[in-house]
């Protein structure tokens, strides 16, 4: 069965209360700072969890203990007063915490926007698959991309306030890497948006959050510091367990201090005929697109340029 588009959640609008919340690494405290106060200029209301700053007792890498990482997202995402949950940051962690979550009580809140990327890939499959919402792709708050590039903070501000305004995505550095099967004059591909970081999505292959498969899907795929034969594996691993049967397009955004892998993706996925694009601007680079997962969308393969048919929020 091919994927679905999944609900989506409303739009912001100013005075609107978010809460930031760091479901994996630690958070350097001058970087939250910063994106906070991005956040607050664009007349939103920001309550930062209060585990945000914790450190895990013996784990560095974990902002805390998994229970109140979780517990702090599972506190905003069922606040009816909270319109939107941005991660700190990424790093490692949020598998650690996704199964402490009560997905019946958060099935039961209305649904929210939950921004961030990285590590959070776990929570976007997890979001999917046990509550059927749609989330953002997004530089998180605490991101060297969001506090530094004016550009990538303005494409989620637009994305959260007047999300029609970015209905279309693009990137000037955007290569067609093939075209599959399809016919150049007319390389256009329906389907949902899914994906994330690489690593994660294998991670989450046979899990209880993890979805089945991709059929149907426009898989928009990222990575950062992998050397070629372990994204090699992963990919791999994701065929041979069938995850990836039926999927419609492979979309690769940015894959910062890893070996070149456009050749490795038509290499595992040319046996689909879909078409590839590779430098779409998504992902770990100090400039990125906040995409949408979950909502149905055009590919124009030949164009290199993703059209959603609905705007990413409603």
């Amino acid at each position: 069965m091919n994927l679905q588009p999944l609900t989506r959640p409303r739009r912001l609008t100013t005075g609107d209360r978010v809460v930031v919340v760091a479901p994996s690494g630690p958070v350097p405290k001058d970087r939250l700072d910063a994106g906070c106060d991005i956040l607050r200029g664009w007349g939103l209301d920001v309550s930062i969890a209060p585990h945000v700053t914790d450190r895990h007792e013996r784990f560095d890498y974990l902002a805390g203990a998994d229970a109140d990482r979780a517990a702090d997202l599972q506190a905003a995402w069922c606040d009816p007063s909270v319109a939107a949950v941005v991660c700190a940051r990424g790093g490692y962690g949020a598998q650690r915490m996704v199964d402490l979550l009560d997905w019946s009580a958060m099935a039961q809140a209305e649904p929210k926007a939950l921004v961030g990327f990285s590590d959070i890939t776990a929570l976007h499959e997890a979001f999917a698959n046990c509550l059927g919402v749609a989330t953002l792709h997004a530089p998180m708050a605490a991101a060297d991309s969001f506090i530094g590039d004016a550009g990538t903070a303005e494409h989620l501000r637009q994305t959260l306030f007047e999300p029609e305004s970015v209905q279309t995505l693009t990137s000037e550095q955007a290569q067609v890497v093939t075209l599959g099967s399809l016919d150049g004059a007319d390389a256009r591909v329906l389907g949902v948006t899914v994906g994330g970081c690489i690593s994660l999505l294998a991670a989450e292959l046979a899990t209880p959050t993890g979805r089945p498969n991709v059929a149907g899907g426009i898989l928009m795929i990222e990575e950062v510091g992998e050397e070629a034969y372990r994204i090699d594996r992963y990919l791999t691993h994701m065929l041979r367990t069938g995850w990836l049967d039926g999927v419609a397009a492979v979309v690769l955004g940015s894959s910062r201090d890893c070996d070149p892998i456009e050749d490795l993706l038509a290499d595992r996925f040319e046996h689909f005929g879909v078409p590839i694009i590779s430098q779409f601007g998504f992902g770990h680079g100090a400039q990125t697109l906040t995409i949408p997962f979950g909502v149905a969308a055009t590919l124009d393969a030949k164009t290199a340029t993703l059209s959603l048919d609905v705007p990413a929020l409603a």
